[in-house]
C-alpha cells in the first residue's frame, strides 16, 4: 500500500510540477527539446527511485537537479561526438587540452550559459517568474497563434500531444508536426526567453491571454482522465492572470480575463460529487460556491464594463457573473444570458460560442428554439467530433420531453467523450431516458 501511495504522489507531482521544472530547465539549457527530454528522464528516474527510497524533501528541486545532470550528460555526449568527427587532429588535441583545465561539469555549465545567454532578468512585478518567461517565449509574434498556444500547453502544462490535438480538433500527426516546427523556429530565430519590455507587451497580450485561458480551461474541465478538475492548472492560470494585471495595470483586458477565471473557479468545489462524478450547474449546491472569488470577480467585471471594454473575456465574465448571482437555478436570468451570447457571437464568432448560445436560447425561449440552432450548427459539420454538441442536444431533447431522441443523443455523446466524470454523467442521463421512455 505504501508503494501505491507513493506512486500516486509521483503522478500528482508530475501534474503539479511539470511546468515549473521544465521552465527552469529551459532557462538553464536554452533549448526546448533538450530540456523536455531531460525533464522527462528525471521523472523516469523518480518513478524508479521514489517508491523504494521515499519522496525527497523538496521534489521540485530534486527534479530540477536531476534534469540538469541529464542535460549535462546529453551535452557531454554531443561534445564527444563533435571531437570524434573532427578531422583536424591538432584542433582536437587543443580542444582536449582546454577541456582538461575544467571539470566536465563546469565546462558544460559554461556551455549552458552560452546557450541561454539571451535570458534577461525580469522586472519586479513579474516576481522573477520563469513560467511567465516561458509563456512569452511561446507567444512570440514570429510564431503562428495556434502554434503559440499548442507549445505552451505542451511545455507549461505537460499536456500530451494527443490531448492538445483534441483541444484543437485536429489530427494527432498534424499537431505533432506543428509542435516540432514551432520549436525549430524558436531555435533558428533565437527567440529570447524572457518577459518583453513594457512597450512590447501589447503585441503579445492577445496570445498570452488565450494561452492562460486555455490552461485554465484544461484545469476546469480536463479533456481526458479520471478527474474532471485539475486544480493546479486553475490556480496556475489565475496566478498568471494576476501577474498580467500587474504588468499592465491600465489595460482592462487582463482584468476581464481574471474576472472570468475567478467566477468560474468559484464553482469548483461544487462541480464534482463524492465519487468524482460531474455535477452540472443546475444541480450544484450553491452554498459551496466561493463567495470571496465571486465578490472579487464581480468587482473586476463592473470595473471593466465601466471602462467600456467589451471583448470576449468581458462578455463571458458578465455571463458567469449572472450565473453566480442566481441563488437558485430558477432565478437565473436566461434572457439576459442569451442576449449576451448574441453579442459574443458578434464579437468572437466560433462554433463553440454558437453552441453555448443555442443552449442559452433553449433555456430562455424554449428547448425547440435551441434545438433548431443546434441542428443548423450540426449541419455545418464544424463540431462533428465534439461531444458537447450531441450532449447539448440531448439535454434540450430531455427538457422537451422527447425521451427516445434524447437517449440516442446521449449515446452519440458517449462515443466521443474522453473524461471519466463526464462519461459517468452522460451514462446516468441515458439510464434515466431509457427508464422513463420504456
Amino acid at each position: 500500500m505504501a508503494t501505491v501511495a507513493r506512486t500516486m504522489n509521483i503522478d500528482q507531482i508530475y501534474r503539479e510540477e511539470w511546468g515549473r521544472v521544465l521552465a527552469t530547465v529551459i532557462r538553464m539549457v536554452g533549448s526546448f527539446d533538450l530540456a523536455e527530454e531531460a525533464v522527462q528522464e528525471a521523472f523516469t528516474v523518480a518513478v524508479e527511485k521514489w517508491p523504494a527510497e521515499g519522496l525527497p524533501q523538496n521534489p521540485r528541486a530534486w527534479l530540477v537537479s536531476t534534469a540538469r545532470h541529464k542535460a549535462i550528460d546529453h551535452l557531454r555526449r554531443a561534445r564527444r561526438m563533435e571531437l570524434q568527427e573532427d578531422d583536424d587532429l591538432a584542433r582536437t588535441a587543443d580542444s582536449r587540452s582546454s577541456l582538461q583545465k575544467h571539470s566536465d561539469e563546469s565546462f558544460l555549465e559554461e556551455s549552458m550559459r552560452d546557450q541561454s545567454g539571451h535570458h534577461a532578468s525580469m522586472n519586479h512585478s513579474s516576481g522573477n517568474d520563469e513560467r511567465l518567461s516561458l509563456i512569452f517565449t511561446c507567444c512570440h509574434p514570429a510564431l503562428a497563434q495556434e502554434s503559440q498556444v499548442a507549445l505552451t500547453l505542451r511545455t507549461l502544462c505537460g499536456l500530451t500531444t494527443e490531448e492538445i490535438a483534441r483541444a484543437f480538433l485536429v489530427p494527432l500527426p498534424t499537431m505533432a508536426q506543428r509542435l516540432v516546427r514551432t520549436k525549430q523556429k524558436i531555435r533558428a530565430a533565437e527567440i529570447p526567453y524572457r518577459v518583453p519590455d513594457k512597450r512590447d507587451l501589447p503585441d503579445r497580450l492577445e496570445a498570452v491571454m488565450l494561452v492562460i485561458y486555455l490552461v485554465f480551461n484544461e484545469g476546469y474541465a480536463a479533456s481526458s482522465g479520471d478527474n474532471l478538475v485539475r486544480r493546479e492548472l486553475c490556480q496556475e492560470a489565475i496566478r498568471l492572470g494576476r501577474i498580467l494585471c500587474e504588468l499592465l495595470p491600465d489595460d482592462p483586458a487582463p482584468r476581464a480575463l481574471l474576472a472570468l477565471m475567478l467566477l468560474h473557479d468559484s464553482r469548483r468545489s461544487a462541480r464534482t460529487g463524492p465519487n468524482n462524478e460531474l455535477v452540472t450547474l443546475e444541480e450544484q449546491n450553491r452554498t459551496l460556491w466561493d463567495r470571496d472569488e465571486i465578490h472579487e470577480g464581480q468587482a473586476l467585471v463592473e470595473a471593466v464594463l465601466r471602462a467600456g471594454h467589451r471583448d470576449e473575456y468581458a462578455i463571458q465574465a458578465a455571463i458567469a457573473l449572472l450565473h453566480a448571482q442566481a441563488e437558485t437555478p430558477a432565478e437565473t436570468d436566461w434572457p439576459q444570458i442569451a442576449g449576451l451570447y448574441d453579442l459574443l457571437c458578434h464579437v468572437h464568432p466560433t462554433p463553440v460560442v454558437e453552441l453555448n448560445r443555442a443552449a442559452a436560447v433553449g433555456m430562455a425561449r424554449g428547448p425547440e428554439k435551441g434545438l433548431q440552432l443546434l441542428d443548423e450548427l450540426a449541419a455545418r459539420g464544424e463540431l462533428e467530433d465534439y461531444y458537447l454538441l450531441p450532449a447539448a442536444r440531448a439535454d434540450l431533447l430531455r427538457r422537451a420531453g422527447r425521451k427516445s431522441e434524447a437517449a440516442a443523443a446521449y449515446r452519440s455523446a458517449l462515443v466521443q467523450v474522453k473524461s471519466s466524470p463526464e462519461k459517468q454523467y452522460l451514462e446516468r442521463r441515458l439510464r434515466e431516458m431509457e427508464t422513463e421512455g420504456s
